[in-house]
């Protein structure tokens, strides 16, 4: 059986065109019904966003229709980064128990107890096996929103992103069902005999070795492994070939461990983020993040070969951690900053994908800041895949 399907509109609005492209892509499903549909537009759709919204759940038969807009779709092995349009997936998820839930700003200021967005969305813990997510940049505030969700429903996953739009008038929509909103943000839960699994793809390949941070006071990394922190960065860089300090150079990061219990950390364990920079004479590293004491890290480098290394070796982890477990399809969240702008052509991401998992149907869009797990917390992340895979449980 064909679990999920998608494709891409590259046209303009067009009642009739639509809605037969939406009843064909529905005959190619070949299942008895649509669970569940994906679907991501373009700006120049915004003024007829709900006529679409409207054509697809009638045509296509979708009984849950979530989304958002963007400046570039995923639509199966494509990436079209350029004149965009409209992707749809259609899933057919047996035995699958799906919500989809719109949500504010103004409930994010009032969801201090733990059980606010269980009773909120009418999803209790026990119910959902995982969330998809995408959310407006502009009017809500993500990180506060995925730090308090986490407290609701961690360690169940979130996969998603932020819209993007049109910049200039920070406008962007989010899609549930036959509404359009320009705030806030729509979670989907997945449950029933259907889980969430994934890939989170930070774009870059560690160097050197791991180390302990000794001393640290807020966003300053004072000393690893109680030397100046800036002598072990450069004594680093300084280890690497002079092809590697190259790639390095502009484009160094740390890795901070999120699960101190493991007994290695590899790709994957580490949370990416920022090193803003660093002073020769204090020996202090200033980064993007809030480290601890006491945690694991890794330098780490970013480029374009780095980020197709990152992504190979955790698509085949994936498949392996999931083994002979059926697959139903999936949502493919890559940061704006990814895609031909750093691999130098279009659909690298979708194209491995596809490649490890086959032509299962994937739709998805380029993001202002993906969301996804590492260890049993869900984070913001930049210059991330966030692959979110739809899976018999």
């Amino acid at each position: 059986m064909e679990y999920s399907v998608a494709a891409h509109w590259p046209g303009n609005f067009e009642e009739a065109g639509l809605r037969q492209w939406a009843e064909d892509l529905r005959r190619q499903l070949r299942a008895p019904q649509v669970s569940l549909g994906l679907v991501f537009m373009t700006p120049r759709f915004f003024p007829f966003a709900k006529q679409v919204l409207e054509i697809l759940r009638v045509h296509a038969r979708i009984p849950l229709l979530a989304g958002c807009s963007s400046t570039g779709l995923v639509a199966g092995a494509e990436e079209i980064e350029d004149h965009g349009g409209v992707a749809l997936a259609l899933y057919a998820l047996p035995g699958a128990s799906l919500d989809g839930y719109h949500f504010t700003q103004s409930q994010l200021d009032d969801s201090d107890p733990p059980d606010f967005w269980p009773a909120a969305s009418g999803v209790a813990v026990t119910r959902t096996n995982g969330w998809l997510a995408f959310l407006d940049p502009f009017q809500l505030d993500a990180e506060t929103w995925l730090r308090s969700w986490n407290q609701a429903y961690a360690p169940v996953p979130v996969f998603g992103g932020l819209a993007s739009g049109v910049p200039a008038e920070q406008a962007t929509q989010i899609y549930l069902n036959g509404e359009v909103y320009e705030e806030g943000g729509v979670a989907i839960s997945v449950g029933g005999d259907v889980k969430l699994a994934g890939v989170i793809s930070q774009g870059c390949t560690p160097i050197g070795e791991t180390w302990t941070l000794t001393q640290v006071e807020q966003n300053l990394i004072h000393r690893i492994a109680n030397r100046p922190a800036y002598e072990v960065l450069a004594e680093t860089v300084n280890q690497l070939s002079a092809e590697d300090q190259r790639k390095a150079s502009g484009n160094l990061f740390i890795g901070l461990v999120v699960n101190e219990y493991l007994e290695d950390f590899q790709r994957g364990d580490f949370l990416v983020r920022h090193l803003l920079g660093g002073d020769p004479k204090t020996g202090v590293l200033v980064v993007g993040a809030l480290p601890r004491s006491g945690q694991t890290m890794q330098f780490q480098r970013r480029d374009a070969t780095g980020a197709s290394e990152d992504m190979s070796e955790l698509l085949e982890r994936a498949q392996l951690q999931l083994g002979a477990a059926t697959i139903y399809g999936g949502c493919l969240c890559c940061c704006n900053g990814r895609g031909k702008n750093l691999f130098g052509r279009s659909g690298h991401d979708a194209r491995m994908v596809r490649k490890q998992f086959g032509e299962i149907g994937l739709a998805g869009f380029f993001c202002n800041g993906e969301i996804g797990p590492v260890g049993e917390k869900n984070f913001l992340h930049g210059y991330t895949a966030s692959l979110a895979l739809f899976v018999k449980k």
